[in-house]
């Protein structure tokens, strides 16, 4: 895919992540269900704020942190997301260009406000996300470029973006143009809950439309509604050309269709703050994808990168990745 000006375009939530660290019983205090995703209303998400901690501010959304993570392996990356002409709109804006990734959706003017997530960080590395979308989900189909999708060789679809129906509408017309032009579709579930909400349009998709299937061992099994990884696995193979299923501790599977499935072992890390974790294996894995590595090694790359990131606090890399990979003989 080295023909294409990008190699991934992101499509996701454009989100200001705001990571703070609390304990078990301000999460109980809150309601917050722990280790998962929840939407919030802007009263809550201003009443979390004001009684959480001090946080760092950084641009955020699962499918932004992915191309984050692929600039930072020397790729080529770009992302379509929708914030808001206010402060944390510009922040969006300046923080992800200066990661090196390609940001030109415009600021919109509606009066609604840019998204924030407050990913709250227990002791034992756990995070809970608690966001806010405002702007974010009223993605449509005239922020989708169809020149920019024509452009990357894979189109990376996050599944966290898929609660509004004009945002479902823009990740079909970006499917569509993408398969015209002969790029590949790339889908992360993103979440369980997110699994919960829109299984059966989930699994259309994962069908129909897409060519790499990114998911982890929860989000799978509550996608085909089963009790076991392998029966969960073996569905995915079946359905899509290409599954690649994370199972934290114990490395990741990629399933190729008709072919015996690889298993990639974790790379060992002293776990801090396992925020951004699948993001930045879908970033490894993508890359190296990207770039006509065999699988096996793009699984490695996602490895190196789910490390990276949570041996310390936050949902980007502090190392440079490609650096990392370079010592590990994997680029």
């Amino acid at each position: 895919m080295t023909n294409t000006k990008f190699d991934v375009l992101g499509i996701g939530n454009a989100i200001v992540d705001i990571i703070g660290r609390c304990d078990d019983a301000f999460l109980a205090r809150h309601g917050a269900p722990k280790g998962h995703m929840r939407l919030v209303d802007a009263e809550t998400v201003s009443r979390l704020y004001k009684d959480m901690g001090p946080g760092v501010e950084v641009s955020g959304g699962s499918a932004a942190n992915t191309m984050v993570g692929i600039a930072s392996f020397g790729g080529r990356a770009a992302f379509i997301g929708k914030v808001a002409e206010d402060e944390f709109g510009r922040i969006f804006a300046h923080d992800i260009r200066a990661a090196g990734v390609h940001f030109e959706t415009p600021l919109s003017t509606s009066g609604v406000p840019t998204a924030r997530c407050l990913i709250l960080v227990t002791p034992d590395g756990e995070r809970t996300m608690n966001t806010y979308l405002g702007v974010s989900p009223d993605l449509n189909r005239g922020e989708i470029n169809p020149e920019l999708i024509q452009s990357a060789g894979i189109i990376f679809l996050e599944g966290y973006l898929f609660d509004r129906p004009e945002a479902k509408d823009a990740f079909r017309q970006a499917a569509g143009t993408a398969a015209a032009a002969g790029r590949k579709v790339a889908l992360s579930l993103s979440d369980g809950f997110c699994v919960d909400r829109h299984r059966e349009e989930f699994l259309d998709l994962v069908k129909n439309s897409v060519d790499i299937l990114i998911a982890n061992e929860n989000e799978i099994t509550s996608l085909y509604q089963v009790a076991t990884f392998e029966e969960a696995m073996q569905q995915a193979q079946a359905d899509t050309e290409l599954a690649v299923l994370t199972r934290s501790a114990q490395g990741s599977v990629i399933c190729e269709k008709g072919k015996e499935p690889i298993v990639i072992p974790a790379m060992a890390a002293d776990v801090v703050d396992v925020t951004g974790a699948g993001d930045l294996y879908a970033a490894g894995f993508l890359y190296g994808f990207a770039r006509g590595l065999d699988l096996a090694t793009a699984g490695r790359l996602g490895s190196i990168a789910a490390a990276e990131v949570i041996s310390h606090f936050g949902a980007r890399p502090q190392k440079n990745l490609a650096e990392l990979a370079r010592t590990q003989g994997l680029i």
